[in-house]
């Protein structure tokens, strides 16, 4: 899949010629519902005819898709998939368990839309009494074996849970998907990784300039995918776009240390330093190459010439008088 929406490389099916990018706010009717999204498209230089990519379809198609499932409070395919890993049981276990049928769960995981009302139950079962409760509903579905580890996994859960609610809370501020975090998952452990990859990439990273890698990491991956990665919101302030929450999650993320450097003006500043390696494991492979085109783009940026490119962006442009959180739909006006 080509990585760049904006590619130059593109040439168009009808001529053979040059195409150019091409998107507008359209309105979209999914399940009787309007929507209102950026419809990303190319348009041939020579005849104006306007055509997608099987990409810029997923995009477009995703934009709904996300407002859809934060409008009716739906899980996305990440936090299902998420929930079966957390529980220990296989997807046709656990369709069984909740009443879908065999093969329902598996298909909701790979982004099939539920309905409102199966919605409901996967955001229910986030909690893990709520999914205790259907467990010991589900007779005949478990071995008493089986029963009893479930049951271990879920008190499991339940501690760890209790332990980084507050974390996540401080760190992400709002824990629900929507248009200023780019509908990504508010995972502790993306954002620790995503950090880890650029102060290995970078050998350490200054703030400043983790806070525009971080901008470019998710509105990147929101253009050319339709989701961000880290969870976080970002804030149009004086110096560029930064997380809502920036002090925090640099201080709060564990394995991520700060020390004070003396840059050769004479200027000191914050970097940020680890002693261990990013775990990418978790990471698609889309997203891994989002991360990597991000660091290629600024491998040779100061952090006062990353701050500066960030300056051009309509993003920070377009919100930076009122000092606003930034819509992700400024993901597709980025000039990388």
């Amino acid at each position: 899949m080509n990585s760049n929406i904006n590619s130059n490389s593109l040439k168009s099916p009808f001529t053979g010629g040059e195409v150019v990018f091409f998107s507008e706010q359209r309105k979209a009717v999914f399940r009787k519902e309007e929507f209102e999204y950026i419809h990303l498209a190319y348009q041939c230089v020579d005849t104006k005819e306007i055509f997608t990519t099987t990409q810029l379809d997923v995009v477009n198609t995703t934009q709904i898709y996300n407002q859809y499932r934060a409008e009716h409070n739906i899980p996305f395919p990440d936090e299902i998939r998420e929930l079966r890993t957390r529980y220990g049981l296989s997807a046709s276990k656990i369709s069984r368990i909740l009443g879908f049928g065999e093969n329902q769960y598996r298909l909701y995981e790979n982004g099939e839309m539920p309905s409102i009302a199966n919605g409901r139950v996967l955001r229910a079962i986030q909690f893990p009494d709520t999914f205790k409760t259907f467990v010991e509903e589900a007779d005949g579905e478990l071995e008493k074996s089986e029963m009893k580890r479930v049951k271990e996994q879920i008190r499991f859960c339940k501690e760890r849970e209790q332990n980084e609610t507050t974390i996540r809370q401080l760190i992400f501020g709002s824990l629900f998907r929507n248009q200023f975090n780019g509908y990504a998952l508010q995972s502790l452990s993306n954002l620790k990784n995503i950090l880890l990859f650029f102060i290995e990439k970078f050998n350490g990273v200054f703030v400043t300039q983790m806070n525009k890698l971080l901008f470019y990491t998710d509105f990147l991956a929101y253009r050319e995918y339709g989701q961000a990665i880290s969870g976080l919101s970002f804030r149009a302030i004086q110096f560029g776009p930064v997380p809502l929450r920036w002090d925090r999650v640099y201080s709060l993320v564990d394995d991520v240390e700060q020390i004070l450097v003396e840059s050769k003006n004479g200027n000191i500043g914050s970097k940020l330093i680890s002693r261990i390696s990013p775990d990418l494991s978790a990471f698609s492979e889309e997203q891994i190459e989002i991360l990597n085109k991000v660091y290629l783009s600024f491998r040779n940026d100061t952090p006062a010439s990353i701050s500066e490119k960030s300056h051009d962006e309509i993003a920070w442009i377009k919100n930076a008088k009122e000092h606003s959180l930034i819509d992700f739909k400024y993901a597709f006006s980025l000039r990388i």
